[in-house]
């Protein structure tokens, strides 16, 4: 390759990454960045007497869908982009009024990190139609008052404990020992525990979907088991026709939980497999599959990678939840099998396994598009002169031509490029076509015209080349001034250098080159 043909693809970043995390893949010119790193999913556990189910396990997730090998692709940066397990959790309190069961002040929440936003699990224990026990906050504020106030309250406690003998008898209806199945059990089936979910209503679900024998069964179990305090909301395949106990035994055991995945910023739609190392990235449509198996290894049902992308094909876009901003671009896309890249956004995700292929997809990206609408994507284009899906397409380059650290740059150089006409010239969209990822690309790759390379086409590729992060979108949405047209990796560390000179960007490219960092694996 000759500098000189090359001014800005070399200076591009590669899909691999640096370190552990981003690091590089395809470019001669540069290093895009990868797409599979997460780091700590962050939650705060709350009390289990506080009556609300939410505090999933410490930890982070470890993305299915990745690989480690020579040059990895575990994105770095991703420490500040952590995920909660699902979406966001009202935490009611234990019991409503008079049948508060614990012992603690009523009113205290819990919080559980979602991103740089905390939202809550509930599933909380308990909550109104009298069936708790005694209210120990209002009894311990009687027992400070005067002896008057005691008097009081002990005839409060009287009727307050009738209330609760009732109020049982009347939700449970019937005798003390509640209905319960005993033996094995039967089929599985997929329940549902939605956000904000008390054990109540989880009592409720169970029995609709005949787990159960009544729902005290399952409510006295579920406020004796701590790890009920670990719930997280989605779908969760159990036994059907078993005890209160064993519901929910099976209901807080991880491996019941099904539908449920997280998809790292810079994903792709399809599988793409390292030149070098022949290490396959698995594509959103293969971690869906995945996600979706049900039953033993042995009798094992998955929705198939091709049913996706037959159904992600569908030239009927409301059915497949494409937005109205995006649409008219989308419809135009010239290969049916790619329009749907870049509108599933990462993030963890839960779907029903159970419904049809279309209608999965449907959800993912109908709630993406509500996440990307609250970053004002609809109207942020307008200053630059960029339509809705064009933003996209812009921020999922960002994405997989640089660190966090230099989004909002990135995304700066590629307005200036448009501005004066100059071809984009991204490694990370002539690998985007071939389904394949390198640290450095060929002549001959390069000079492949298709709809996304940016070597051989002007302007923007025709979609997304991934799914970007919120970060990216933002930094597109709002880029950092400046006159940069030329940018380039130099190491390993991510550093990058940027300038508005072409010889500045030469001298640049030759510290890369010394430093290896651009040296092709063929």
């Amino acid at each position: 390759m000759s500098d000189h043909r090359r001014p800005f693809g070399d200076d591009g970043f590669g899909d691999d990454g640096f370190g552990d995390e981003r690091q590089y893949d395809d470019r001669a010119g540069g290093a895009q960045f990868g797409d599979d790193g997460f780091v700590t999913s962050r939650f705060a556990a709350p009390r289990f007497e506080q009556s609300q189910y939410g505090g999933p396990e410490q930890g982070g997730y470890q993305d299915q869908g990745g690989y480690q090998g020579q040059g990895g692709y575990a994105d770095p940066g991703y420490e500040q982009r952590n995920y909660d397990d699902a979406q966001s959790y009202g935490e009611p309190e234990y019991y409503e009024q008079a049948s508060h069961y614990d012992e603690t002040d009523a009113g205290a929440g819990f919080g559980e990190s979602d991103r740089a936003v905390p939202e809550e699990i509930s599933a909380g224990v308990g909550r109104g139609r009298g069936r708790g026990r005694r209210n120990g906050a209002a009894e311990r504020r009687a027992k400070r008052g005067k002896w008057f106030g005691l008097a009081a309250a002990a005839v409060v406690l009287v009727v307050l404990a009738g209330l609760v003998v009732v109020g049982g008898k009347a939700y449970f209806g019937g005798p003390d020992i509640p209905d319960d199945f005993a033996g094995p059990g039967g089929p599985d089936v997929i329940v549902e525990v939605k956000s904000g979910d008390t054990a109540e209503q989880i009592a409720e679900t169970m029995l609709d979907k005949g787990v159960v024998a009544s729902t005290a069964a399952f409510y006295n179990a579920a406020v004796q088991n701590p790890k009920m305090n670990a719930m997280h909301p989605g779908f969760y395949s159990i036994s059907s026709e078993i005890s209160g106990v064993d519901a929910v035994s099976e209901l807080v055991d991880p491996t019941s939980r099904v539908g449920q995945m997280v998809i790292s910023e810079g994903r792709q739609l399809h599988d793409a497999t390292d030149v070098n190392t022949n290490a396959v990235k698995k594509g959103i449509y293969t971690l869906i599959s995945e996600a979706s198996c049900m039953g033993d290894a042995g009798n094992e049902s998955c929705i198939g990678y091709e049913d996706l992308n037959e159904a992600g094909s569908n030239s009927d876009l409301t059915a497949l939840g494409v937005p109205e901003w995006a649409k008219s671009e989308v419809s135009q896309v010239p290969d049916s099998n790619r329009q749907l890249e870049g509108l599933i956004a990462a993030g963890s995700w839960n779907f029903d396994p159970t419904a049809s292929p279309t209608e999965i997809l449907k959800h993912l990206v109908s709630e993406s598009a509500a996440r990307y609408e609250d970053t004002g994507i609809e109207t942020a284009g307008d200053a630059v002169g960029l339509t809705p899906y064009q933003m996209l397409i812009a921020a999922s380059l960002v994405e997989r031509e640089a660190l966090p650290a230099d989004f909002s740059r990135v995304a700066r150089v590629i307005l200036n490029r448009l501005d004066v006409d100059m071809p984009l010239q991204f490694d990370s969209t002539v690998n985007y076509s071939l389904d394949t990822t390198e640290l450095a690309t060929t002549d001959a790759d390069r000079a492949r015209v298709t709809p996304w390379n940016t070597y051989a086409s002007p302007g923007l590729p025709a979609t997304p080349i991934a799914s970007p992060s919120i970060e990216a979108l933002q930094a597109s949405e709002s880029p950092e001034p400046g006159d940069w047209i030329y940018f380039v990796t130099i190491d390993a560390q991510g550093t990058t250098l940027f300038t508005k000179s072409y010889e500045q960007h030469l001298s640049n490219i030759t510290l890369a080159l010394n430093s290896g960092i651009l040296n092709s694996g063929r």
